[in-house]
């Protein structure tokens, strides 16, 4: 971790207001990961992608009205997985949680799924009975990472298919520095490889077609002259939390300033074959600089990205 003279690493249980789930089906490698804010939250989004699969990410935008939100579902499964939303709201209503309409109370819940049906089972995705389960194991507060949640199905380096790519997965990271509490949850799903920008070394992507070490995204897509259909399962979808006191605009912009961890760690990324999506969410009530938070959101996005694919990588 850079800067670790002034940051500490912590859990990211230790933000007030949050608790982060998982479920999986692991036969199927497909899963679902949910953050729930117990006192809501102010959240933004940054959408970079050209095919992102979402539930409910208008929330997020400063021109509609300030709700706080009261979860974010990343799942697997594609358009599909948007399914699972259905048994987070389920969960919350049960508790009474949600926007009071006058006539029932409506949980606001944003969703992103990652394109995983070329891994395990096409036919078997996340549903409401796993995004429910999701939100039960988020009451212990579980902090795993890997393959789990979300991230069971996720690969990288997919220029040419599954059978060159790599396993990647979910990663959880957070820090503090005096009282501002900073955390990143994302699932790396990528079209592209993943670098660690600390050295410059590539750490997963797509593989020579030997198997015996690392091919490069970007040449071997430079060496495509013709329009060609990339389409081949990707997407990489995170959520930034801090307990800063933000507006929702100003969340936006977070997110967006998260968007450099992504160009840091992920070559090529942003693609039309990419739904690449990052929620910054505020819940907590700590006076902070916009530009710092900013700034060290996508530092600790950075690692996030790194533990996703290392854990991953591991459990191999």
């Amino acid at each position: 971790m850079l800067h670790d003279d002034v940051l500490q690493e912590i859990p990211a249980g230790r933000i007030d207001g949050l608790r982060i789930g998982n479920a999986q089906d692991e036969e199927a490698k497909t899963g679902v990961t949910v953050l729930l804010f117990d006192q809501g939250a102010r959240v933004g989004a940054d959408v970079s992608g050209g095919g992102p699969a979402s539930r409910e990410t208008p929330l997020a935008d400063p021109l509609t009205a300030d709700n706080p939100v009261n979860a974010i579902v990343l799942s697997g499964g594609s358009a599909y997985g948007l399914a699972a939303g259905d048994g987070v709201m389920r969960y919350l209503e049960e508790r009474g949680v949600g926007f009071d309409t006058g006539f029932a109370k409506v949980p606001l819940v944003c969703q992103s799924c990652i394109y995983d049906l070329g891994l395990g089972r096409a036919d078997v995705r996340p549903d409401a009975r796993m995004g429910y389960d999701a939100c039960l194991d988020a009451e212990n507060n579980n902090l795993f990472c890997g393959s789990k949640g979300a991230g069971t199905g996720a690969s990288v380096g997919k220029l040419y298919g599954m059978a060159r790519a790599m396993k990647s997965g979910l990663g959880v990271y957070a820090v503090q520095t005096g009282n501002l509490k900073m955390a990143a949850v994302v699932v790396v799903n990528a079209l592209g490889d993943i670098v660690d920008p600390a050295c410059g070394q590539r750490i997963a992507g797509l593989r020579t077609e030997d198997g015996s070490g690392f091919a490069d995204t970007c040449r071997e897509m430079y060496k495509i002259s013709r329009k060609t259909d990339l389409f081949t399962g990707n997407t990489t979808i995170g959520v930034i939390v801090t307990n800063g006191k933000f507006s929702k605009a100003e969340m936006g912009k977070i997110a967006s300033m998260t968007r450099c961890a992504y160009a840091r760690c992920i070559y090529p990324v942003g693609t039309m074959a990419d739904g690449d999506t990052i929620y910054a969410a505020s819940c907590g009530e700590v006076e902070a600089d916009l530009n710092m938070a900013g700034t060290l959101a996508a530092e600790v996005m950075e690692q996030a990205i790194l533990k996703a694919v290392r854990t991953a990588q591991e459990e191999i």
